[in-house]
């Protein structure tokens, strides 16, 4: 069944804003454009979605991955039917955010230390990825 987690951080000039629209489902057999994430863990992005949005959400269910691949080891899809955000009230790393809440509130898992946060002398908004200091890095 379908679910949506708003995600709201408020700021000086109207805060951060992304409203996240899915549900997690089994694998089917003959499934097409799915993102595997880990192991038997996969993302299936909304159609027309931003490439950096499709980034940014795929790590926010990475974080989780391990985690719910054990849990659920038949296969597991995060079917992201809608990413929806005011414009003024947006960036790309919020999809990793709500992500991120979207998975901990359906299946109670614990905060690995995604946040955001307005900070003035950094120059607005800053983003903590926990233990991954450098989500995009080819470092290992």
């Amino acid at each position: 069944m379908a679910s949506t987690f708003k995600y709201r951080l408020n700021g000086p000039f109207g805060g951060l804003a992304a409203d996240l629209t899915g549900e997690f489902r089994s694998l089917e057999t003959s499934e097409n454009s799915l993102l595997r994430i880990y192991r038997n863990v996969w993302l299936k992005p909304p159609g027309g979605i931003n490439w950096r949005d499709c980034a940014w959400l795929s790590f926010g269910l990475s974080v989780h991955a391990s985690e719910l691949s054990v849990t659920r080891p038949a296969g597991l899809v995060a079917e992201v039917t809608t990413l929806a955000f005011p414009l003024a009230h947006f960036r790309s790393e919020l999809a990793a955010l709500a992500m991120d809440g979207w998975i901990r509130e359906e299946f109670g898992l614990p905060d690995r230390g995604l946040s955001a946060a307005y900070r003035v002398g950094a120059g607005g908004y800053t983003f903590h990825w926990g233990e991954c200091s450098d989500p995009f890095s080819d470092k290992e």
